[in-house]
């Protein structure tokens, strides 16, 4: 391309808004004009983000649909719940494709997401157009889309992690167990006692014990590779650490299948997909490992005593489980190469 797309970034005083400013700076083909906050509008970025001074230096604007429009040709929603599904409608209207960072477009069911989500669902119609882009599984049904719903932080690892495997029939979906961990920033930039430093230094916390909004989105995914319904068990927890998910996933092995074999399937599932990492045999991911960057590391170990594999995946949630992906799903979006700005190391230690 000869021209840069024009973004537009709604929600930009939060943790995912502020992550898809950083990401697209190092983009060759996109020009951010215009960053969009609800309450905060007339004020400068830098002071709510002041990691941002000097290198984005945009005053946040209004929620205007048709300045938006004049200036930008695709929008990323980074929103809270129930806020896209009104505005998504309008935006597309104005001529602008939309990706949404946020739960509202994921469900294909408009009562399953009212029932887990508690607020009022998109139109079916709104559901019915917008594409579930799990870039490395449903990437090439992306491409010339103007609606992308942007996969959730604990779906994205859990079901990179799951998916070759059912997908080939080599695990019973039925004894899928799904154990996940997440750092603070999941929770976003909201202050409230569950995420006080007091209350999550130096502790683990469960919480939404099998009534997490993800779980739809999990069972949806898995049933449709599946071919038929799939029901999960799946726990989070809280740990004391910033930016990472780990999913750590249990499942009876169907046939003789070792790890080595398991290795063997995903390397060819993700052949090409540069930022899905599979380790080698005994060799098993930390969330350090992909800190700040898009990638996905995946390990497995299968017990010979009791016919079960574990499944260990690893990403930054704020990255490849949310403005990471929704970039890569701009790359896809475009026809351009997937990895388009978005080939740096993880930051570590």
């Amino acid at each position: 391309m000869s021209q840069s797309v024009r973004a537009a970034i709604i929600g930009a005083t939060g943790y995912g808004g502020a992550e898809v400013i950083r990401l697209l700076q190092a983009h060759p083909l996109v020009k951010i004009t215009s960053v969009i906050s609800t309450s905060n509008a007339g004020a400068p970025l830098a002071d709510h983000f002041p990691h941002l001074q000097e290198i984005v230096i945009d005053i946040l604007d209004q929620l205007d649909v048709d300045l938006i429009a004049g200036k930008a040709d695709v929008v990323f929603l980074a929103t809270p719940a129930g806020v896209s599904a009104e505005l998504s409608p309008k935006l597309l209207a104005a001529g602008l494709k939309v990706i949404d960072i946020s739960g509202d477009l994921r469900l294909k069911s408009s009562s399953d997401y009212e029932k887990w989500y508690k607020k009022k669902p998109a139109s079916e119609e709104m559901l019915a157009k917008s594409i579930y882009a799990l870039s490395e599984v449903f990437g090439d049904e992306v491409q010339g889309s103007d609606l992308i719903a942007n996969p959730g932080c604990y779906p994205t690892a859990t079901l990179l992690g799951l998916i070759p495997a059912v997908k080939a029939g080599w695990i019973d979906p039925s004894t899928i167990i799904i154990d996940a961990k997440s750092g603070v920033s999941g929770a976003g930039r909201g202050v409230n006692l569950g995420v006080h430093y007091a209350e999550v230094n130096e502790n683990l916390n469960v919480y939404k014990v099998n009534k997490h909004q993800h779980i739809p989105e999990i069972e949806q995914a898995l049933s449709r590779v599946a071919g038929k319904p799939v029901v999960t068990t799946f726990t989070t927890h809280l740990v004391p650490m910033t930016r990472g998910i780990m999913s750590t996933m249990y499942a009876t092995v169907n046939g003789e299948h070792t790890a080595a074999d398991f290795i063997e399937l995903y390397r060819q599932f993700y052949e090409g997909r540069k930022f899905v990492r599979i380790r080698q045999e005994g060799k098993f991911p930390s969330t350090k490992e992909v800190y700040g960057s898009n990638y996905c590391d995946i390990g497995f170990s299968v017990d010979e005593r009791t016919g079960r594999v574990t499944i260990v995946s690893v990403i930054d949630n704020v990255v490849k489980g949310a403005a990471g992906q929704a970039i890569q799903n701009l790359n896809l979006m475009y026809g351009w190469e997937e990895t388009t700005g978005l080939l740096f190391a993880p930051v570590y230690p």
